[in-house]
Formats: structure tokens, sequence, C-alpha cells
């Protein structure tokens, strides 16, 4: 069948106006690279869909979708910059749809809103307000992104020559690429190990696919992470007080589980990297066997993205945002809603719904760098050995109201949402503009 010259100009027009809407926005960094992130997750230290009950810190920002319960003093936004203040959604580090409680909530740098909160509760701003309202956030939108992409991310095979080796207590995560390591391993595997050890480049982006309903850190006892420091050319336990270069195989490590409904963290040892678990109650310490959090934990140096969280005493979220540049086949998260919902319902459903068209591009950027801020309580570095590691997590040390100057890590957020309106004038507009050039040249040829 022929095609007309205006018919085949407007098809084209077309396709390159809706390739100009889906396609990342550079990384500022490398401007010849693609870069897809977590949108508005990424601003976000913990980005939770339902509950969230923790105390006593979160040195990012926090968003939650449905309840928080912060009884025993909550601290939020300790480490952020000004630039990363500045990127949040009214630039609040506290967003909590639904209903607050606690009598002791701090927001350290930022503003925060609430949907509504218990007799009682007390919310104070240092360095922004506070304010009752409807979440500038549409968590519902968000997570039905959040749940394509990690889908997408475990869909990518492993990559060329990575391994996954079992020996003894340990589990070496190796990859050799420069700019992205995907791994894939069950869930029963990468729990029944002493120690996690990962050795790829600095600079590359690491993503570990877990399979399985649940995974439990403290079923075989894992003691801790190991990264590899390319400079020493040694693993080094990572720690708030340390890490592998510096911080910058943590900042673009992730670990996606697409289908776990339940990821336990174990009570004395720290998690490195952001963990992305779209489906599941996150435990940041183990339960105790009445299934309440004991009164010890440890943090993840990293943010946490979940259905919904629990954590107590020292099991707090670390400020370490995800930086890392995520395959183009993964469907891009919105930035923050143009439109707030117009009120909470309590806490979301973490039924996954299904995963919606992108309308939007985020673009992380900045260098990341180990936070020295805080006093930690505890540290410790160990030479790691397949026999496990005594080393106690480092504690931020941030008290629940004493700003400082925060951390140093550059704004890694999401870039501007085209909406689905102005798109499609986009879409029209070129492709109209190329059907007119067509016809222009077909008349001076007659």
């Amino acid at each position: 069948m022929r095609i007309s010259t205006s018919a085949a100009a407007l098809a084209v027009g077309c396709s390159l106006a809706l390739a100009g809407l889906i396609t990342p926005v550079a990384h500022a960094a490398d401007p010849g690279q693609e870069c897809r992130g977590l949108g508005v997750a990424n601003l976000y230290g913990e980005f939770i869909e339902g509950d969230d009950t923790h105390t006593p810190d979160a040195e990012g920002a926090v968003a939650v979708g449905g309840n928080a319960d912060f009884t025993g003093g909550f601290s939020v936004g300790q480490e952020l910059t000004a630039a990363e203040v500045d990127a949040l959604p009214g630039k609040n580090a506290l967003v909590v749809a639904g209903k607050i409680t606690g009598h002791n909530t701090q927001v350290m740098k930022g503003n925060g809103v609430y949907g509504s909160k218990a007799d009682g509760a007390v919310v104070q701003a240092h360095a922004g307000t506070i304010a009752q309202g409807a979440s500038p956030i549409d968590f519902k939108a968000e997570f039905a992104k959040l749940r394509a992409a990690s889908v997408s991310l475990a869909a990518v095979p492993q990559t060329a020559g990575a391994t996954v080796q079992a020996e003894g207590g340990k589990l070496t995560f190796t990859g050799g690429d420069a700019k992205y390591n995907s791994f894939t391993v069950d869930a029963a595997k990468l729990q029944g190990a002493k120690e996690v050890y990962i050795k790829v480049p600095v600079g590359s982006v690491t993503v570990v696919n877990v399979t399985g309903g649940s995974y439990d850190m403290a079923a075989a006892g894992t003691s801790g992470f190991f990264l590899w420091d390319a400079g020493t050319s040694a693993f080094v336990l990572d720690d708030k007080s340390q890490s592998a270069s510096g911080g910058a195989i943590r900042s673009k490590l992730l670990w996606n589980f697409p289908t776990a409904t339940k990821v336990t963290k174990k009570n004395d040892a720290a998690w490195a990297g952001t963990v992305l678990a779209p489906n599941a109650a996150v435990w940041l310490n183990t339960p105790d066997a009445n299934g309440k959090p004991p009164t010890s934990g440890a943090p993840i140096n990293g943010s946490v993205i979940a259905a919904s969280l629990t954590g107590t005493a020292g099991a707090e979220t670390h400020h370490y945002p995800f930086t890392g540049c995520l395959p183009g086949t993964v469907p891009t998260p919105s930035g923050p809603a143009t439109v707030p919902p117009t009120g909470p319902s309590g806490s979301p459903s973490a039924t996954p719904s299904g995963p919606t068209s992108p309308s939007g591009s985020a673009s992380p950027s900045g260098s990341p760098s180990a936070s020295t801020s805080g006093a930690p309580s505890a540290s410790g570095s160990a030479s790691p050995s397949a026999g496990g590691s005594t080393n106690a997590p480092t504690a931020s040390g941030s008290p629940s109201a004493r700003p400082d100057a925060g951390g140093d890590l550059a704004h890694t957020g999401s870039g501007p949402v085209v909406p689905l309106a102005i798109g499609g004038a986009v879409v029209a507009a070129a492709g109209g503009a190329i059907v007119v050039a067509a016809r222009r040249k077909a008349a001076k040829k007659a």
C-alpha cells in the first residue's frame, strides 16, 4: 500500500515528538549519557506507600502515603543540603498523607505537611514550617510506576561475565562492566550468607535483583556488606564512618525486590545501598517472638522504598541517596504530583497495581561522598573473613532537636515532568510542521 508524503511525514513527526517526551534527561556529569532514576522517590530517604512506624531518626527526607507513628521521638532531614530541600515538593522534608502520631517529631530542615494529627502529637520545624493539608505527592501513581520499574529492572539479564558465587559463608557478587552491572540471586541464597561481598568498578551502577517472596537478613546471621575499594585493593565493611571509594560504590547500589512481600534487616548489621521493595513490608530490625520490634537496631546506608516500614532503636535510614542511572527500558516515574490528592484515606493497600506509562524522566546528579557529620556512637573496621564480622554499625548520633550543617551529597532528584496534554500538543505540532514542510517541497517541484 502506498503511503502519501503527508501521511509519512506526519507519522515521522509524531514518532520524533513522542521520543522527545520519553527520552531520559542526560546525566549532568555526562551529556551523552541517558539517565533514568526513581523519580520523586529519589528525593526521600524513606518513601513509603502505606504506614511508617519508626524511631529515632531518618537523616534524609521522609514521605508516607499512609499513617506515621513516630512515638518515642523522631528526627527528619538532619543531613539534607539546601539544594536537596529546595528540590522537595513544596520543600517538604516530611510528608504524611494520613495521621501522624508522636509527641516529639522534629523536622530539622525544610517544611512538613500532614493530613491529620493524633491527640497530643507534636510536630516542629527548625528551619521551615509545619502545616496540615493535602499531600503534594500522588503515592498511588508513583508506586504504580515504581512497581513497573522494579519488574523491568528484574527482567534485565545478568551482565555478561558477572558472577554470584557462594563459598562457605561468603556470597560474592563480581562484575566488571564500567557502567552497569546487573545480578540476579534467589532470596534463599542471599539470606544464607554470613557475609556479602560486592566487587564492581568505581562509577558503575549495580542492581541486585532478589527473587522470591521474602528475605530475612537474620536467617543465617548476615554480619555485614563488604564493598571493594579499588584504591586499597581490599574489601571495606560498609558503615557510616567508612565505605569503599568514599561511598561511590554504595551510592550506586540498588537492591531490587520485585516480588517480595516482606524484607527484614538484621538488628546489628548495617545494610549498604538503597532498597527498592515496592510490594513489601520492610522491617529495619528483626521482630521478636511477639512480632514487635526489638530494642536494638542498625541502619540502612541508603534509602528505603517500600509498601510499609517498621524500625526502632538504632535502625535508622542514613542519608545516602541512590545516584545511579538505570537502563532506558525502565519506566521512569514522574516528579511531584501537579494536582494533590483530595486527602488521605488511611493506609493504602500494598497490593500491586498495574503499571502505568511514565510521562516524564528523572536525572539524578551529583558526586556521592560519605557523610561525616554527626558523632558516631560506635564504629569498627575489620578485615573481612568467611567466619563472620563482629563490627558494630555506626549510629548517626543525630539528636532529635539539634540541627547542624548536614550532609554533603549533591541533589539527585527528578527532572521536570511534561504533562500529557502538553505532550499531545507537542506531538501534533511537530507532526504538523513536518507535513507543511513536505507539502511546500512538493509544490516547488511541481
